[in-house]
């Protein structure tokens, strides 16, 4: 059976209607003024449209694009045709501008519609999708911090599809260590900057479609202040634009080879030089010594639009083991003692119900989160309330690292899962769910390693401004819980995200005591596991959400289609809570009884 033989695994359209209309409500934005000129129907035709693209244009080259990775000949790196013309549909479709203003050419559609379409993309082909996240991401760091002429030049052409965007952050000595960046930005006049040093891991750096690619690069002024301080943000495209916009010369690129990975081989990762052969020659975005903040309006997108990716292609192998499981005979029940009895579909065993309540646990209530947190960008992007703009982008804050991290830990445990429901037929290259563990498990260590999104969750995010983040989302989830209260239903539920709630204030008190107490390697010693039981009760309130609707929802008298999905529904916020949130006890009284095991490992014992 070849890989494109089994269902096609995009998602389940009635899940994401669900999502955005009955739990998030994103009709709603169509009052405020940025969005008046849209309505549900908009909306709609525009995810249809994305869901025919994907499933015509993306998801048919995806296998082959893992078995045909990039190459480089000497000369030039070769992709195949198939993504070029996969970008090209989708450029012409608009949906690279979808979100920007109309001014630049964009539909000012909601973010959280522009992540929906995203979500099948991914979901399609991540290795294609790739070229494109990055790219918008580029363009929205241009649009907050360029000038009207950079994003002229740089900008627009992005949004059209002729030009593609990178992110240039980390080096080959020092990775994720930013403060210690070498590459150098030497003042030329006219804002121009002679750019000298090495990247490494450039998602993108280098291919021949499209005419240009414009690298956002890090790099320290002469006169920089020491560590991250002193880091400036510099447009450097491969090929010189002039003042009219018009494509020049190479500048002093180069490739100095690939990286070959284990999955989103699709998408070419390289190591690059700037000014080793020729001057290479950058522009300076905004102010000197500010490219650390700006760059993080980028990463902190790129971010949530990694747990997306992670969340969509768990529910792809969601997906393909569900209508695998549904189709495929194998075994009888444990009473039938009858050989000759025929055989039942496996979906029919308990094992491998929970292996696909599992699955559907992590998918859904993921999508949930990260849809949720594209919620909270059109609302802080379009609120007339200065206030609330403010707790909306503190929310947001703490949100990310988990929204990041928790969807790339536990979605990629639903790929393993997947794999486990076809058996042997799960590891061999005849489906798609091993590539899609292979895609999955980059995404812990993309845009910065879960263990320093669990650092930046409980270092800065839950401390910063006295601890206002922290009280802010659990003043929501509490909203959640006394709306659900009194439903006798949802009882458990409201009993349990409360104690998980009490358990993980204990354990946060613990934390910031010792830290308070100047034991600060002892308070991010075990950031990872705070960063597991944050994110499970994060989860545990947005299933929570879910079931309150689709509770509501069953007691309309729904047809009989519907009252499957909300059943479903509800089953599955069952499963998280009696299976997953649990672990939340265990998790809290570790972290408060400070535990110094991993710290205290000697380098030489191992």
């Amino acid at each position: 059976m070849s890989a494109g033989a089994t269902s096609s695994g995009i998602i389940n359209r009635r899940d994401l209607t669900f999502q955005l209309y009955e739990l998030l409500n994103v009709e709603g934005l169509c009052e405020r003024q940025r969005f008046s000129e849209h309505n549900r129907e908009v909306f709609d035709a525009i995810l249809d449209t994305a869901e025919r693209i994907a499933r015509e244009h993306f998801e048919p080259h995806a296998a082959l694009l893992d078995e045909n990775e990039p190459h480089f000949d000497g000369k030039e790196v070769h992709i195949l045709p198939e993504v070029e013309r996969a970008l090209a549909v989708y450029n012409e479709a608009g949906f690279a501008a979808g979100c920007f203003d109309e001014a630049d050419g964009g539909m000012q559609l909601p973010y959280t519609i522009g992540q929906a379409c995203a979500a099948m993309f991914h979901a399609a082909n991540v290795s294609t999708s790739g070229y494109v996240l990055l790219t918008i991401g580029a363009s929205n760091l241009l649009a907050a911090f360029g000038s009207e002429d950079q994003k002229r030049r740089f900008m627009d052409p992005m949004l059209e599809g002729r030009f593609f965007g990178t992110m240039c952050l980390s080096e080959p000595h020092a990775g994720s260590s930013l403060g210690d960046l070498r590459t150098k930005a030497e003042p030329i006049g006219d804002n121009l900057y002679k750019i000298t040093g090495d990247k490494m891991w450039i998602s993108g750096g280098e291919h021949q479609m499209g005419d240009n690619i414009v690298h956002l690069v890090l790099a320290k002024l002469p006169d920089a202040p020491p560590g991250v301080k002193g880091i400036s943000l510099f447009i450097v495209p491969k090929r010189r634009v002039d003042a009219s916009g018009a494509v020049g010369d190479l500048n002093g690129v180069r490739l100095m080879g690939l990286n070959h990975k284990m999955g989103y081989r699709g998408t070419v990762n390289t190591v690059l030089s700037f000014g080793e052969e020729g001057d290479c020659v950058g522009e300076l975005v905004g102010k000197p010594h500010h490219g650390l903040k700006y760059m993080f309006h980028m990463m902190n997108e790129a971010r949530i639009g990694v747990g997306l990716g992670a969340v969509m292609l768990g529910y792809s192998g969601f997906i393909h083991s569900l209508a695998y499981a549904k189709e495929r005979p194998q075994g009888r029940h444990p009473a039938q003692k009858d050989p000759n009895a025929p055989q039942v579909m496996i979906i029919e065993h308990a094992d491998v119900k929970r292996m696909l309540l599992a699955q559907k646990a992590y998918v859904e209530g993921g999508l949930a989160l990260t849809l949720y947190c594209a919620t909270l960008v059109d609302d802080e992007q379009t609120s007339p309330d200065p206030e609330k703009k403010a707790q909306l982008g503190l929310l947001l804050d703490i949100l990310t690292p988990i929204a990041k991290a928790w969807p790339s830990d536990w979605c990629l445990e639903a790929n393993k899962l997947a794999i486990q429901v076809l058996g042997g037929y799960g590891y061999t290259r005849d489906y798609p769910v091993e590539r899609l563990y292979r895609d999955n498990r980059l995404n812990p260590i993309h845009e910065g390693t879960n263990g320093i999104q669990a650092m930046d969750l409980l270092g800065r995010k839950v401390t910063m401004k006295q601890g206002a983040a922290l009280r802010l989302l659990l003043g929501q989830v509490q909203e959640t819980i006394a709306e659900a209260s009194g439903v006798s239903e949802l009882e458990e539920y409201v009993g349990g995200l409360q104690k998980a709630l009490g358990r993980a204030t204990e354990a946060t008190m613990a934390l910031t005591g010792a830290a308070m107490g100047g034991k600060i390697r002892l308070f991010l010693a075990n950031a990872s596991v705070y960063l597991d039981m944050m994110g499970h009760i994060v989860i545990a309130w947005m299933w929570l959400r879910q079931a309150i609707v689709a509770h509501n929802a069953l007691q309309s008298g729904p047809s009989a289609q519907d009252k499957a999905f909300y059943t479903g529904k509800l089953h599955a916020c069952r499963y998280f809570y009696r299976w997953e949130l649990p672990k939340v006890g265990p998790w809290a009284k570790l972290l408060s009884s400070l535990d110094d095991t991993c710290m205290n490992m000697p380098e030489d014992c191992f």
